[in-house]
């Protein structure tokens, strides 16, 4: 018998207004669907500006979703009330991308740190202390680093502090909003195996969020790729790198730069928007599932529906293939 998900998003949607234009908005999320195990760790990947982001705050309610629903552990996330989802935060916390702006520069170490406690009013002011001691060994920081403040830690030091302070209520659930992307590679590794030790010793589950292909397969058991607010893509890790199955995906990995690169080498160039009689279309949507070889005719540009034989979640696809001006993909705006 399958366990029930820790975590399950339906038909999310989150869409912002465009000012100065009645009845314009952005979709920034557009039916999103998945569901995370107990343990597990679902990577979000795609380019910037797809709703990664916006996703991750959804489901905890930093930004009001749209449409959908969002269960945690059997609970009704957007049918919370004030108090309701108060308590319900401190088993979801998040770490944010910029470990400098998400620390109180006026704060020390150990009151950020006890910060969460102080809100939950959780144990006594002795009590949170040796929490506060005990969390900063645990993410690999000295003692006395409580009585210092964020400008006088690397940035590395201050994501650790930051993942200090996620940690301290012993959450079933971290958000992890691209947690290495502003560190260097050296402390980047270091801190993806900080996260995947605190997985092993304290079961938590991750939503983490990157651009960065390589991280995403290091530390994801199953990895979402999104475009436009849709999830193109959702399978296993280790599928999804050895063989994607859609359009988006292959032209993600595609972009990873590879020093065997020749000029003769084939390039796909993607583009999600394009003008005609100067006037800017919608952004371009997949409409078709895709997996089967591409194939054209040189000189002519057609677009080809492609089905996907294998087992993996696909969003839909139309592709237009332009072989006489030069080998590249557009996505069709339909």
């Amino acid at each position: 018998m399958t366990s029930k998900p820790l975590l399950e998003v339906r038909d999310l949607y989150k869409r912002f207004p465009v000012r100065g234009r009645r009845k314009a908005y952005v979709q920034a999320v557009n039916g999103v669907n998945f569901e995370l195990p107990q343990g597990a760790t679902l990577g979000i990947v795609g380019e910037s500006g797809c709703g990664k982001s916006t996703l991750g705050r959804s489901v905890l309610r930093l930004i009001e979703p749209s449409a959908g629903s969002v269960l945690f552990d059997g609970i009704d996330v957007l049918a919370q009330n004030p108090a309701g989802l108060r308590a319900l935060r401190r088993q979801m916390q998040i770490v944010f991308q910029d470990p400098f702006a998400s620390l109180d520069p006026r704060f020390s170490v150990a009151k950020i740190i006890a910060e969460p406690l102080v809100i939950h009013a959780i144990g006594t002011s002795r009590e949170r202390r040796q929490q506060v001691a005990d969390l900063l060994d645990t993410v690999g920081l000295p003692a006395d680093a409580a009585s210092r403040y964020p400008h006088e830690f690397s940035g590395g030091q201050r994501q650790r502090i930051a993942i200090a302070r996620a940690i301290a209520l012993q959450p079933k659930l971290i958000v992890a909003d691209e947690p290495v992307s502003a560190l260097d590679v050296s402390i980047q590794s270091q801190i993806l195996n900080l996260l995947s030790e605190l997985r092993r010793q304290r079961g938590l589950s991750y939503v983490f969020i990157s651009h960065d292909l390589a991280v995403v397969e290091h530390i994801s058991d199953q990895v979402a790729v999104m475009y436009l607010g849709r999830i193109m893509e959702l399978t296993a890790s280790a599928a999804l790198f050895a063989q994607p199955a859609h359009p988006y995906t292959q032209v993600l990995i595609q972009s990873i730069p590879d020093p065997s690169w020749t000029p003769i080498a084939r390039v796909w160039c993607l583009a999600a928007r394009y003008r005609t009689r100067n006037r800017l279309l919608p952004a371009a949507r997949f409409i078709h599932a895709a997996r089967k070889p591409w194939t054209a005719v040189a000189g002519k540009s057609r677009n080809l529906k492609i089905s996907a034989p294998c087992k993996h979640r696909t969003g839909c696809a139309a592709i237009c293939i332009d072989l006489h001006s030069h080998p590249a993909v557009h996505l069709c705006s339909l």
